[in-house]
């Protein structure tokens, strides 16, 4: 089965556009590197919580909007191999020239390696 990378982030709402081109140059790389597909969402029905909600979870503020994004590999080795080449990947740092900036703080996204358990398909 599949392996899973999650993330959420708090981007500022002004910052959709920008948002979108940094994701199309970083998710092309993910792609290249064995991903089987990339999903950027942004939020549009991101509910208030009672105990916990995704905003809290990456301290969004009024003027940011929620987004949630995963990247589907074919399994956690391919992933792993690839996270080692984006490590050494010039085209996955935001500071080298020509690459699109990063639109959010990176320091309040959440993002995690899920093993995928079950699949349920129309």
């Amino acid at each position: 089965m599949a392996y899973i990378d999650g993330f959420v982030i708090a981007v500022p709402t002004a910052n959709k556009q920008e948002f979108i081109q940094h994701a199309r140059h970083f998710d092309a790389l993910f792609i290249e590197l064995g991903a089987l597909r990339v999903i950027e969402g942004w939020g549009d029905d991101v509910p208030d919580g009672k105990v916990t909600d995704f905003r809290r979870a990456v301290q969004a503020t009024a003027e940011e909007t929620v987004a949630f994004s995963w990247v589907e590999w074919p399994d956690k080795a391919t992933r792993d191999a690839a996270m080692q080449k984006m490590k050494e990947d010039p085209r996955m740092d935001p500071a080298t020239p020509g690459n699109p900036p990063m639109p959010f703080d990176g320091k309040r996204m959440i993002f995690g390696g899920f093993e995928q358990v079950v699949e349920v398909k129309a």
